[in-house]
């Protein structure tokens, strides 16, 4: 179910956002935000999280930077164990509580 919602946000991203001309609000971007949610939850609460960011994106809310925030580390899905590559940092802010940050110098072609 993630991979396939996944594929829908990533559809979205290459040919639907195109029309919005960069309008989020919020860093990441509300459609990235659902992708690492989707990587780091599981899907009942990715859903959740993501309907309720979309709709803090309006002008009735300030904006700015909003990190994805996981319970805990359930599984290591963004290891490649050719060459170890960490594709997110896991900040931890309170008891089994963890901010979800991308490393800048992971790429899309790194993604498989």
């Amino acid at each position: 179910m993630n991979s396939i919602a996944r594929s829908f946000i990533r559809f979205y991203q290459k040919y639907l956002s195109i029309f919005s001309h960069g309008s989020c609000r919020y860093y990441p971007t509300c459609s990235q935000y659902a992708i690492w949610q989707f990587e780091n939850n599981t899907f009942f609460k990715a859903i959740y999280f993501t309907i309720t960011r979309i709709l803090k994106c309006n002008q009735l809310f300030a904006g700015g930077i909003d990190y994805p925030v996981v319970k805990s580390v359930i599984k290591h899905n963004n290891i490649n164990f050719k060459k170890i590559k960490i594709k997110y940092w896991y900040i931890p802010i309170n008891n089994n509580k963890y901010l979800v940050v991308r490393n800048r110098e992971w790429n899309n072609y790194n993604d498989e």
